[in-house]
């Protein structure tokens, strides 16, 4: 593949409207189907664009620290673009998504106990000028990657939605699809931001009015498992109409098991937490305590995920009684 003539390394996704969704919440609910990118999720949009503009500049290398998603985004971007990569998996990442990578052609490399251990690791082997570090969500090139979903949704959907929900992790999706709002005309809309408990750390720092850090992962949703969240979506949260939301392991992992049920696909507990903003009523209760205006349509990001099986569902499923 040559670097020079690859348009992008995502699909365009569709948008589509979810009768069992909008049925449920009263008002029309649209899905952007992140879950539909080749690696699995969203993340190919932000580091596609980060390692093609790296490649472009004559990269030989490419490492990225990853609890799954962001490294085969990583690995998938690197094998199009052929390039090797190194990708640095906590201890909590299972296996089969290690395997995933390994399909990738990428080299994996098993260190530390959280994303951020990991992540400190990756730095150290990214000393070769030729080689590049991808950051998972904490890069201009990542944002600019994602805003691409909000421009296709804003093409696809028949009017502008009254809310955009998105989860939060470090941060960089809900960097793009801020960003993108902005470039289509909807800096105006507010944006719900969803966390689960246990890996809320812009909920936190929300709070605290500074950028915090969190002592640990708690939650079951290991993709949304940044301590601290990234500076500029911190800024961009001050900046423009964001609520945080939270959500418990329970309510994530039950709003992926009704999606499986009204959409045959699924989806991680990271994802969960978006889909829980109407699964459990969230949406609704912000309207009802006057902190969103009148909702006529939503948009929620689907944004996917490969650390989910059906087996992982089945577990997560007699875990919570569910």
């Amino acid at each position: 593949m040559d670097v020079t003539t690859v348009k992008h390394l995502h699909i365009v996704t569709p948008t589509i409207h979810s009768t069992p969704l909008s049925k449920l919440a009263g008002f029309q609910v649209f899905l952007k189907l992140e879950n539909l990118q080749v690696p699995g999720s969203f993340k190919i949009r932000g580091i596609g664009n980060l390692c093609q503009k790296a490649a472009e500049k004559g990269c030989k290398k490419i490492v990225c620290a990853s609890g799954g998603n962001g490294g085969l985004a990583a690995a998938y971007a690197a094998r199009c673009l052929h390039i090797p990569s190194t990708i640095v998996l906590p201890t909590t990442t299972p296996e089969f998504v290690a395997e995933k990578l390994r399909d990738q052609e990428a080299t994996v490399v098993v260190h530390g106990s959280v994303w951020d251990e990991a992540n400190q690791h990756a730095l150290k082997l990214t000393n070769d000028p030729d080689c590049v570090y991808v950051h998972p969500f904490d890069h201009p090139d990542v944002w600019e990657g994602h805003e691409t979903m909000i421009v296709e949704a804003q093409e696809q959907l028949p009017s502008p939605p009254d809310v955009v929900v998105a989860s939060v992790g470090g941060g960089g999706l809900l960097c793009g699809v801020i960003q993108g709002m902005q470039k289509v005309g909807w800096g105006h809309i507010p944006v719900v931001a969803m966390e689960t408990v246990g890996a809320d750390c812009l909920n936190v720092s929300l709070r605290e009015d500074k950028i915090t850090t969190i002592p640990a992962i708690t939650s079951i949703a290991k993709c949304l498992g940044a301590l601290t969240p990234c500076t500029q979506v911190f800024s961009l949260c001050k900046k423009y109409k964001v609520i945080s939301q939270l959500c418990t392991d329970k309510q994530a992992v039950e709003a992926c098991l009704k999606y499986a049920d009204d959409h045959r696909q699924l989806v991680e507990p990271a994802c969960g937490a978006s889909l829980a903003a109407v699964y459990s009523g969230i949406l609704n209760d912000l309207q009802t305590q006057g902190k969103l205006g009148q909702v006529r349509s939503a948009l929620i990001v689907v944004c996917g995920g490969s650390g989910v099986t059906l087996d992982a569902l089945y577990k997560w499923k007699n875990e919570y009684e569910l």
